[in-house]
């Protein structure tokens, strides 16, 4: 037996199924008693079988006697995995969100993947209502560019370090001092995210782009106020190195409200006067 042959079970098929599966690619038509001798299984069992494989749209049998039977293309096979595992992902995720009713709940939370990581930023990017602030190293920023993009385009302030020149970027973005020191001597790929100063993720991705050393997402206004505020000040020291503006007239909490300093300080009224007037750009 071989992986090919176990190629099926991956997509809810019995380890019998798919060895059967993998016989008729390679020899058909076939009877069920041929086939029973091929993979050293009893007739009844593989017979049982044959008929499921029927059922699941991966095999055809004749009506005459005794019964023969056809493998379905693996393209066509496959075609229909993917409609069936869509519809049935669409109805369960539809299901499940009817019970999940999140509140904050002001913990850290450890990040141990990198796919989990990217689509809780993905996530964050997505339902920000204000603002999103980041601070991404190349690869990173390219695997959320886009994402960053969509929600500019619906409103929200985007702005962040870069550590790579992106001139063609519609939202802000401040150029890291020292970029190419910290890129060359950082211990991995920084992704920092903090969205309508309400959620932050912070992860540390491994320098072969394919796992997270560290990382951790938190809901805590607190910790995501602080976050907010500190980047806020580092895209400041950038644009001032740089001379580009100060982005705290836009980013600062002293200077704006967004959604989690109002959660932080019980205020409704997200236009409430700043604390402070910059006045200088």
């Amino acid at each position: 037996m071989n992986e090919v042959d176990q190629s099926l079970t991956a997509f809810g098929f019995t380890e019998l199924e798919s060895r059967l599966y993998a016989e008729l690619l390679k020899r058909s038509p076939a009877t069920g008693y041929r086939l029973s001798r091929a993979v050293g299984k009893a007739t009844a069992n593989t017979y049982q079988a044959l008929e499921c494989l029927v059922r699941k749209g991966a095999v055809i049998g004749d009506d005459a006697e005794p019964r023969s039977y056809r493998p379905v293309p693996p393209s066509e096979l496959f075609a229909v995995l993917k409609r069936t595992f869509l519809s049935q992902s669409e109805a369960a995720e539809k299901a499940l969100s009817s019970l999940h009713a999140p509140a904050p709940e002001d913990r850290l939370y450890h990040l141990k993947s990198l796919p989990q990581a990217l689509e809780r930023a993905c996530q964050m990017i997505d339902s920000a209502q204000e603002t999103l602030l980041f601070d991404l190293f190349a690869q990173p920023f390219e695997m959320l560019r886009e994402g960053l993009i969509r929600a500019h385009s619906r409103g929200v302030l985007v702005g962040g370090l870069v550590y790579a020149p992106d001139p063609d970027a519609p939202f802000s973005t401040q150029l890291a001092p020292g970029a190419p020191f910290v890129t060359d001597r950082w211990p991995g790929r920084q992704l920092t995210l903090i969205a309508d100063a309400r959620e932050v993720l912070v992860a540390l991705i491994g320098h072969d782009a394919a796992s997270i050393r560290t990382g951790f997402w938190t809901d805590s206004a607190y910790l995501s106020c602080l976050h907010h505020s500190g980047l806020a000040s580092e895209m400041r020291l950038a644009a001032a190195l740089g001379n580009t503006g100060d982005p705290l007239k836009r980013f600062g909490l002293l200077t704006s409200m967004p959604p989690g300093l109002r959660d932080l300080t019980g205020t409704s009224d997200a236009h409430e006067p700043p604390l402070i007037s910059l006045q200088k750009d």
